[in-house]
């Protein structure tokens, strides 16, 4: 090896160690003030309260911070938030919720005054993999078979969990010309439970349709979100359907505004470390739920809910034109 590329590699390792070190310490030079507040925004069982749990478990475990898990759910995670935005900003109160609460549906709730500006994104831990779900049993490959079918006049009843996703349900009947009975259930599992009872045809889930999937008895018709599903990578696009809007969904942590820098690095990388680590039963969750753990933190993560923010506003535009 010439002496040029040994003096490349030894700056490569010394970069990745004075990382490592940097993110240990961050860890471990930050300690709460005390326990800390971990609300989940969304009702018990799914995939925000489960993986809020299985995290705030192993945060104990690896670092000894007291975390006290927290339900308070309702209008699509923002009363969680509200709840949260009164708490202290020293790192002793955070939230998992799910991205679309900071976009969609803190637009349509007026009367909640929150506003981007009132938190602190501190980082995701998964993509939810949001498809248009059937039964197998239907005999139906893709959502171009869904949209054939209600064009011959067959009635398509279609779960939707938001009410950004129905808006989005809506935009695709109008944009092939036809019509859905759009359902409004409340989270991915009741649309689950509403397809294997036979109430829903087609509806949106956000992941957790994994195992039925790969059992062979449910099929995702189309991806929901801007790319592929990592399961179904064939499953057509919204753009095939003429929507130009998709669900691309994160499961992330928030904070009050004007937390520390040092207490956000701290509880971020302590967070990534759990759900990158398939060993645990947090990142073992993520993987098998959603493929795996995606984490977007510091601007990358303030550049998409500015985006997933204006693009919620032409979304309501469309939906009212």
């Amino acid at each position: 090896m010439s002496n040029k590329k040994k003096l490349s590699l030894i700056a490569l390792l010394s970069t990745i160690l004075i990382m490592g070190v940097f993110t240990s310490s961050a860890v471990a030079e930050w300690k709460p003030a005390g326990p800390i507040k971990l609300i989940a925004t969304f009702r018990p069982g799914g995939g925000v309260d489960t993986q809020a749990r299985l995290i705030a478990e192993e945060l104990q475990t690896r670092h000894g911070w007291k975390i006290i898990p927290e339900n308070v759910a309702g209008k699509g995670g923002i009363l969680g938030l509200k709840a949260m935005k009164k708490g202290p900003n020293d790192g002793t109160v955070i939230a998992m919720t799910a991205s679309e609460a900071l976009g969609y549906n803190m637009i349509v709730s007026k009367k909640s005054g929150l506003k981007l500006d009132d938190f602190t994104g501190l980082t995701t831990t998964a993509l939810a993999q949001m498809g248009i779900v059937a039964m197998t049993g239907k005999g139906w490959k893709t959502f171009h078979d869904v949209v054939n079918i209600a064009k011959k006049g067959q009635k398509i009843r279609f779960g939707a969990m938001s009410q950004k996703l129905a808006d989005i349900a809506y935009l695709l009947g109008k944009a092939q010309g036809v019509q859905f009975n759009i359902v409004s259930v409340k989270g991915g599992r009741a649309v689950m439970n509403g397809l294997v009872a036979g109430d829903l045809d087609v509806g949106f889930v956000a992941g957790i349709q994994a195992k039925a999937v790969r059992a062979g008895d449910m099929v995702n018709l189309a991806s929901a979100m801007s790319i592929p599903l990592t399961l179904s990578p064939n499953a057509p696009l919204m753009k095939e359907f003429g929507v130009e809007f998709d669900g691309d969904a994160y499961f992330m942590f928030a904070a009050p505004a004007g937390v520390p820098k040092e207490a956000q690095q701290a509880i971020i990388d302590a967070i990534v470390e759990i759900v990158q680590d398939p060993s645990t039963k947090a990142g073992g969750y993520i993987k098998k739920s959603f493929g795996k753990a995606t984490t977007l933190n510091g601007a990358e993560l303030n550049r998409f809910l500015d985006d997933q923010y204006q693009a919620s506003n032409k979304l309501l535009k469309a939906v009212s034109q």
